[in-house]
């Protein structure tokens, strides 16, 4: 099957036979690169602690920076937190599925694994049907960091993935070309105002008209 570029969404390109191996790989402890709407990634179970670890040494990343979420729904979203402000729900209603991170604290559900002795997590619905058939099939939430070299440029291809960092992954869903190159932006909903930790794909203009629109 080939995929069609409609905004920064990729139609389906993987086969169902690959989503269910990679589902396969990550229930037995497995890393696995999957193609999101921005770049690839590496995903690791969050009941894996052991593959968690992994993906800092396959990326060659110092082990004390927290871990993205990456969800299928917004119930996922829920159980990751214990305490959602009215400005992240709004966020998610309307930039999910997006290019948008949001931190939030972190419930007892999100392992030490992803949080790194933090007390937030951030969170982000992709906007890649291959992405969300892979996250709902494995539970509803994985721990995904960009698969590339810590420092490195993003890979955006299976292809770029594997010349990146080779047979370090258990597998790797291809899943075409990804729509966009820039990552997701970032921002931290536990502060007051919502800050910007990172730009990205979704502008500071669009932030702000979202909160401003629903608080009028």
């Amino acid at each position: 099957m080939s995929g069609e570029v409609d905004g920064n969404a990729v139609g389906r390109v993987a086969s169902d036979a690959e989503i269910a191996r990679a589902v396969d790989v990550l229930r037995r402890g497995g890393v696995v690169a999957i193609p999101t709407d921005t770049v690839y990634g590496l995903a690791a179970a969050l009941d894996q602690p052991l593959a968690i670890e992994r993906m800092f040494s396959i990326k060659g990343r110092s082990g004390t920076k927290a871990i993205p979420v990456l969800i299928s729904d917004i119930d996922a979203f829920e159980r990751l937190t214990d305490d959602l402000s009215p400005s992240a729900r709004r966020l998610a209603a309307q930039h999910w599925p997006g290019a948008l991170t949001i931190v939030v604290q972190a419930s007892d559900s999100v392992p030490e694994a992803v949080r790194r002795d933090g007390s937030t997590v951030g969170v982000r619905m992709p906007d890649n049907p291959d992405a969300l058939a892979i996250i709902a099939a494995a539970g509803g939430a994985l721990a995904v960091t960009s698969a590339n070299r810590s420092g490195g440029v993003e890979a955006r291809s299976a292809e770029e993935v594997r010349m990146k960092l080779g047979n370090r992954v258990d597998f790797v869903v291809d899943g075409g070309q990804t729509s966009a190159a820039k990552p997701s932006t970032v921002v931290d909903s536990t502060s007051d105002p919502i800050r910007v930790l990172r730009p990205g794909l979704v502008e500071s203009w669009q932030l702000a008209e979202t909160l401003r629109d629903n608080a009028e």
